[in-house]
């Protein structure tokens, strides 16, 4: 399968589960305009809570009733759709708004520079190299996410052949990736935070 269509199916299986909470993170990257359209009238037909991280405002207008802004080391909630909250903001896109938020992030980071600069040679060589060290692990990581997505992949793909479904190694096998991906993504995210 192709990646939109690994998404479509992982949706459509998502939407089926009993569940009362949805969190998708830029769930319309890889998707048809159609398939957007399906996904947008699924979601409002849910009965639980979706959060939706997004830059798509076509998808998410009509569809979120609060805005979560995130930005300055706080989280603004903001009532009502995509478009008020763009007004609000006197912005035309969330691409516009992310640009400003950066600026000022920026700004903010300028004002920091006097104290870093007085940080002595050898702590700022100590610094770059542990940040090397977690931005390799973290490169690392991501490798071995990738590869046991493959994995898990291919696994899920000879456990659709009438065979495959028969082998009860096949199943430890998957059960077992699926474990060590989780505890990869773990790391992943431990890491990334770490160089935050």
């Amino acid at each position: 399968l192709s990646g939109g269509e690994r998404s479509r199916l992982a949706m459509i299986r998502l939407l089926l589960e009993p569940v009362n909470l949805l969190i998708l993170d830029e769930p319309t990257n890889h998707l048809d305009m159609r398939s957007k359209d399906v996904l947008k009238d699924a979601l409002r037909e849910f009965d639980g809570t979706v959060i939706v991280v997004s830059h798509d405002r076509e998808f998410l207008d009509g569809l979120v009733d609060k805005v979560y802004e995130f930005g300055n080391q706080r989280v603004v909630e903001h009532l009502g759709g995509i478009y008020e909250f763009l007004e609000k903001k006197k912005m035309d896109s969330l691409r516009e708004l992310e640009r400003s938020t950066q600026a000022a992030s920026l700004a903010a980071d300028t004002d920091v520079q006097p104290t870093q600069n007085k940080l002595s040679y050898e702590a700022r060589k100590e610094q770059s190299k542990a940040i090397k060290k977690v931005e390799k692990a973290v490169a690392e990581a991501e490798n071995k996410i990738t590869e046991l997505e493959n994995s898990i992949a291919a696994i899920e793909a000879r456990l659709a052949t009438p065979e495959g479904a028969s082998d009860t190694s096949l199943y430890n096998d998957y059960s077992s990736l699926k474990k060590e991906l989780s505890d990869t993504m773990d790391t992943w995210t431990e890491l990334t935070m770490e160089l935050e």
